[in-house]
């Protein structure tokens, strides 16, 4: 067993790094023209090492107590008989993947096996060679692999005491592979994803790897209508598009949300946009919003620019805070976009967007951007650049989540001082205000124990505070809209929807931002229309969110676990909250918001609203359709 498993390891590590360097010499000039050499080959080289010790690791672990019987020998030989089959098989089927799709085969290889008639019927008519060709590679896999991979020659049996040793020894060697890195975080897609070219960044991936990483994330696709109830999705999308207030021109029915916005406010040239987005910062910290008072920064930054007295974030996780804020898209019980296989490539982000109207897009993150695969999903839909950890300039101060508020300002601030003529769009998200809450030493005075959520707070505003003191003396100041906004609040708990602990601070600062306190109810996914309206962009786009400045929002929608809330404004009796919850009647209910966060939230419930409980319904019902069909983009840019 012993030397079949180590035979089949080096074998399949020499097959896939031969059908790598194929595939780059074919994709020469995309590859040259993102310097991805290198990148491709060790990234390559680390998944090939994933799939390998989940291949061999069961083997391997089993060697030295079961490897000189014979049986054993036998059964270990057809399992890599099948193991090479299958890798061999699906790099195989690469080269036509790509051409078809842009990529690597990934979760449509396994979808259309639901359809093996039409499949098959299309490869025979169109593909005739290449069905043959790929039929005399598997021919020759097979019997590659039968010879390479063939019983006979049982290890020699070690001594008793000598057994647990060797065995563990091959286990931590499989399980490390599995691992990929020694950091903190195990090794995803994401980690070696290196440029703005989707198929580029799948070339350092294995096929095999990829089509089960593909299915393995598609039991995230939980769906809304699953648990819900079902509206038909002609009345589903004309209820979110007249609440968005698009009107009944469709522009493009594969598209059916995709509307024309003209900016509210007219540039000489668009501005520069930066998003801050800022880790687990609820309403409950702000001395304005009713809280605690722990950010005076933020509180008097408020003072000089758009401040939203009710903002909501869409979920509870920076990922979901992640997707409302760069593409606008609506919550769902399925994991955020950023983490879904059909969002790869092809999903609407703001940078996209702006890509297309000369801006230059950017992700700063002070930790490793792999996380939750911000880098492959940012990377593979319009981002440019993403400045991580491992590209900070010198970073003072580095704890768990990776570096301070302060080192994560510092590179902002250096990105954008460094920026030319051409428009930019940066969005940058801090990590401190996290457990186990470790922030430098000397910027606060403590209060209580030094370690906790309170002090974090307070260094996350401080660090606010002398950006904005810097960014104020700067060059880019008075050409560049501001966002600062939370991703969710922190440890979120209570009733079916505890709607105060999706309260959020959100203020818009920059030129031409006139200074007020705007009291009414809005969504994060409300703030990618009006931005792009200050900036001064005229474009098209599939965002459902209103252009604040333009419109009022007076909704705002909350995914809690499987529970879906719909709060909006009633002219009549106040606010009114819908409950959605897996297979039970919708409920109802009057919402009052706490005069300060240490009281409780008002509900109380009422009877049943048809109307308001179909809008809730549509909002949570569009977006798990807008997923799975591929409804959310923006139209192919014309040739």
């Amino acid at each position: 067993m012993r030397r079949l498993t180590w035979r089949f390891w080096w074998a399949a590590l020499l097959m896939l790094t031969l059908s790598r360097l194929c595939l780059v010499a074919w994709q020469w000039p995309r590859v040259s023209a993102v310097d991805g050499v290198w990148p491709i080959l060790f990234g390559g080289l680390r998944f090939d090492l994933v799939i390998l010790g989940m291949m061999i690791v069961l083997p391997a672990g089993l060697a030295p107590w079961f490897g000189h019987f014979s049986i054993a020998e036998k059964i270990t030989a057809w399992w890599f008989r099948v193991c090479w089959f299958l890798l061999v098989l699906l790099e195989l089927s690469t080269p036509q993947f790509i051409t078809e799709y842009d990529s690597r085969p990934n979760r449509l290889y396994v979808e259309y096996l639901d359809h093996p008639r039409e499949v098959f019927g299309m490869l025979w008519e169109g593909y005739k060679f290449l069905l043959l060709a790929i039929a005399i590679g598997i021919g020759l896999s097979l019997w590659l692999g039968a010879r390479l991979f063939k019983s006979g020659h049982p290890d020699k049996a070690l001594r008793w005491y000598w057994r647990p040793v060797v065995g563990v020894a091959y286990v931590a060697f499989c399980v490390m592979s599995i691992r990929g890195t020694l950091d903190h975080r195990p090794i995803n897609t994401s980690t070696v994803a290196f440029s703005s070219d989707a198929m580029v960044n799948t070339l350092p991936l294995n096929s095999f790897w990829n089509v089960v990483n593909a299915v393995y994330l598609m039991q995230n696709e939980v769906s809304s209508f699953d648990l819900y109830g079902k509206l038909p999705i002609e009345e589903v999308t004309q209820i979110v598009r007249t609440a968005a207030g698009m009107g009944d021109k469709i522009l493009d029915p594969h598209l059916p949300t995709l509307h024309a916005q003209t900016a509210s406010v007219k540039r000489d040239k668009p501005l520069n946009l930066v998003i801050i987005l800022q880790e687990s910062l609820g309403a409950q910290y702000s001395k304005s919003l009713g809280g605690v008072g722990l950010t005076p920064e933020l509180d008097a930054l408020g003072k000089q620019g758009w401040w939203f007295e009710r903002a909501y974030a869409t979920g509870t996780r920076s990922v979901r805070g992640l997707e409302a804020i760069s593409t606008g898209f609506l919550p769902t019980p399925a994991q955020a976009v950023l983490a879904l296989p059909r969002a790869e490539t092809g999903f609407f982000t703001i940078a996209e967007l702006l890509g297309r109207h000369g801006y230059y897009s950017r992700f700063i993150y002070g930790g490793e951007a792999h996380f939750d695969n911000m880098r492959g999903f940012f990377l593979g839909n319009g981002f440019n650049e993403v400045v991580d950890l491992p590209k900070f300039i010198a970073p003072k101060f580095v704890g768990s989540w990776g570096a301070s508020d302060e080192d994560m300002f510092t590179e902002l601030d250096r990105v954008l001082s460094n920026d030319t003529k051409r428009p930019t769009f940066t969005m940058a998200f801090s990590v401190t205000n996290h457990s186990p809450w470790e922030y430098p030493p000397g910027r606060i005075v403590p209060e209580g124990e030094p370690a906790s959520v309170v002090n974090t707070v307070r260094y996350a505003d401080f660090a606010i505070g002398e950006f904005f003191k810097k960014a104020r003396q700067s060059a880019y100041w008075d050409h560049t809209i501001f966002l600062v906004v939370a991703d969710h609040d922190a440890r979120v708990s209570g009733d079916l929807v505890p709607v105060k602990h999706f309260h959020i601070p959100a203020l818009i600062l920059g030129p031409g931002v006139t200074p007020k306190s705007d009291p009414q109810i809005m969504s994060q996914i409300d703030l990618g229309p009006t931005l792009m309206s200050l900036i001064g962009v005229d474009t098209i786009h599939p965002m459902v969110g209103h252009d604040l400045t333009q419109h009022a929002a007076n909704r705002a929608m909350m995914q809690f676990g499987d529970n879906y809330g719909y709060l909006k404004t009633d002219p009549a009796i106040g606010e009114k909250l819908v409950v959605l919850e897996p297979h039970k009647p919708a409920k109802v209910s009057t919402y009052k918001k706490p005069a300060v966060f240490s009281e409780l939230d008002t509900y109380v419930r009422i009877e049943s609203d048809a109307s308001l409980e179909r809008e809730a319904l549509a909002h949570v019902l569009w977006p798990s359709w807008a997923y799975k069909e591929q409804r959310y983009a923006l139209p192919p840019v014309k040739k």
